[in-house]
């Protein structure tokens, strides 16, 4: 079985269309969004109702600070303008879509893998996998075999050693082969607000019987997301980052 796996939506829909054909064309029959449906895009609505429709087919979702943000009051540590753009989503969303963010759970546990927006060390704390370090505490809070999370929005993949967890830059489109004997952390990147440099939307594939995860980077209409940003009277600085992939 090949699983989709997407993360850090953020009501970008040009961006979650392209992904999700992307992961079609690559075979993949069972999806996970790893958190941040909403916020900083014009399109909260449309992302959460098709999240909601895979979830009734199957997929698993899961809760990431965005979403929390839109059905109850900002974090402190959001900044002005995501806090901005939280306040402009919740006006955009209706009751039933609020509810189905509240009912998301925080980790899903499925076989040998951890699905989980931030960090399994505190995931209701919003913590960052932001090196090897990090990415060791998670790795230390939890048995399973691979975790998989967002929140971080660059590509990245981590494994077990001795000492501080050791680091892969995935290169998109090469299966990376999970060897049995290490256990695995992965961020597959934002679908909707990549921050690496690269514009393209990213995601990833897990092939659950090659044991492989493959990194991809989707082209898609950046430009048109971007305007609809700016004509929905979001902060113009969530446009530019389509834009330049910053």
């Amino acid at each position: 079985m090949r699983i989709a796996l997407l993360a850090d939506l953020h009501a970008n829909r040009e961006a979650t269309e392209a992904c999700l054909a992307a992961l079609a064309r690559a075979g993949c029959t069972r999806h996970v969004f790893l958190g941040d449906l909403v916020g900083y895009g014009a399109d909260p609505g449309w992302v959460v109702d098709t999240v909601r429709d895979h979830v009734a087919r199957g997929a698993i979702a899961v809760l990431g600070n965005h979403d929390q943000a839109a059905f109850k009051s900002p974090s402190e540590h959001m900044h002005a303008q995501a806090r901005e753009a939280i306040a402009w989503t919740q006006r955009q969303l209706a009751p039933e879509q609020q509810a189905f963010l509240r009912a998301l759970p925080l980790q899903v546990e499925e076989e040998d893998r951890l699905y989980v927006h931030a960090t399994a060390a505190s995931p209701a704390q919003w913590g960052y996998v932001s090196g090897s370090a990090a990415a060791g505490r998670s790795l230390d809070a939890t048995t399973q075999w691979l975790t998989l999370c967002g929140h971080e929005h660059l590509p990245a993949l981590y494994y077990t050693q001795p000492g501080p967890a050791g680091h892969f830059a995935p290169t998109p489109g090469v299966p990376m082969p999970l060897v049995a004997s290490r256990r695995w952390l992965a961020i597959p990147g934002a679908c909707g607000q990549p921050r690496d440099g690269n514009p393209a939307a990213a995601c990833a594939v897990f092939d659950t019987d090659a044991r492989t995860l493959t990194f991809l980077r989707v082209p898609y209409d950046h430009d048109r997301a971007a305007r609809k940003i700016v004509d929905a009277g979001l902060p113009g600085g969530f446009a530019t980052r389509l834009l330049d992939g910053g």
